[in-house]
């Protein structure tokens, strides 16, 4: 029956592979959400990844800098890169808005890094292209999605920086491009307030008559010079000497700092176990409506050549051809439909994937897995034609 099978194919090779086509394109949409996924958990992991730290301290009762706003004093570091097993810690601030370059805006994720140099925490590990942070002021290094070049001019908040390096695979959470400048510039683009904020609040301070004390000399210029300072960070970035454990590195900053210390598991449970959870859950639900409409299309396209061959199917019964030799016959042509529209999937699939603003990672395992789907969807969407064929009379052979 495979060449009885095949024969058939070739009879109606049109509508068959077309709708493999069809079919071929519906998986490799199924295909490219299960690689959205993937890439969003590839994103979180590089991050931290990138990030060179093995703990990241934060401000109490908050889920660290990715997943909400932390604000810690930037000298505490001093006092935790003298605890037990802490090699290197470096503050970092953390900062998602608009680079504006020329005449267009890029969605980046700014990040302040310490002037210690490459192999710090928070510093880039690599570049492509260009150099490193050297001067303390007004110099950038940005990921290569961003579309930056060497030599450019990009404004962040009221400043001006010139790129001088390029890396890649620098992203956030969110799979937004990050760049660095240096610490002190990102504290004043974070905390800073503009110059109409800042004149507003001198007046309210002035207007206060708490501050009105002729026995206090300088509290007012104390109170306004104190509001106007960026002594604050987003974490601390802790790297450990080889190894320690570092839940018995966290356990006394927890103590004797007042502070929320995560390490890599539990900094990783939080971006993919809260962050990304509900994107999983509605990528799972458009998963499972593109498995029904590919069974849909299936069952339909099968059902539909069955249809059209009722009276060779009652002729090939009236001859004495067994069930099971016509039920094979039906589910090899689903089973093939169902292989040239995976294939189809798969290529459009890894040809496209590159073309997506967000990072797609197609997994062997994936692939493998969504062969097996398919295979099986095609194998459950016959049943409903070979059930019909099964039931054709043999009379109708003679009939019509």
């Amino acid at each position: 029956m495979i060449s009885l099978a095949g024969r058939d194919i070739l009879h109606s090779w049109g509508k068959f592979v077309f709708t493999g086509i069809g079919l071929g394109l519906l998986i490799g949409v199924t295909l490219i959400m299960a690689g959205v996924y993937r890439g969003m958990v590839d994103d979180a992991r590089v991050l931290l990844d990138n990030s060179g730290a093995d703990l990241w301290v934060v401000q109490k009762d908050t889920l660290g800098p990715y997943a909400e706003p932390s604000s810690v004093p930037d000298d505490l570091w001093r006092s935790i890169a003298t605890m037990p097993g802490v090699a290197r810690a470096a503050n970092v601030t953390y900062l998602t808005m608009q680079v504006r370059q020329g005449e267009r805006d890029v969605r980046a994720m700014v990040s302040g890094v310490v002037a210690d140099g490459p192999g710090s925490p928070g510093w880039p590990p690599f570049l492509v292209a260009g150099r490193q942070l050297v001067r303390g002021h007004y110099e950038a290094v940005a990921d290569a999605a961003t579309g930056f070049a060497i030599g450019d001019r990009i404004k962040v908040r009221r400043s001006h920086y010139t790129v001088v390096g390029l890396t890649r695979r620098m992203v956030s959470s969110g799979g937004d491009p990050m760049v660095f400048i240096p610490l002190k510039d990102a504290q004043q683009a974070q905390f800073l307030k503009d110059n109409d904020a800042i004149l507003m609040q001198r007046r309210r301070t002035a207007a206060n008559p708490a501050f009105d004390r002729p026995g206090v000399p300088g509290l007012l210029e104390a109170v306004t010079a104190a509001q106007t300072t960026n002594a604050y960070v987003n974490a601390i970035l802790v790297q450990l000497r080889p190894g320690f454990d570092p839940a018995e590195a966290a356990e006394p900053i927890r103590r004797w700092k007042r502070l929320q210390v995560y390490d890599r598991a539990q900094m990783e449970g939080i971006l993919t176990g809260k962050m990304i959870a509900t994107s999983a859950k509605q990528i799972g639900m458009f998963l499972a409506i593109l498995a029904i409409v590919s069974a849909a299309i299936v069952a339909f396209i099968i059902y539909s050549l069955t249809m059209d061959k009722i009276r060779e199917i009652a002729v090939l019964k009236l001859i004495g051809t067994r069930n099971r030799t016509i039920a094979g016959m039906i589910l090899q042509q689903s089973v093939a439909l169902g292989a040239i529209g995976f294939v189809v999937g798969k290529i459009a699939a890894t040809f496209s994937a590159p073309y997506f603003p967000k990072y797609v990672l197609l997994m062997p395992a994936d692939s493998i897995a969504g062969f097996l789907a398919v295979m099986g969807i095609c194998v459950l969407a016959s049943l409903v034609a070979i059930r019909m064929a099964l039931r054709v009379d043999p009379a109708e052979a003679i009939g019509g």
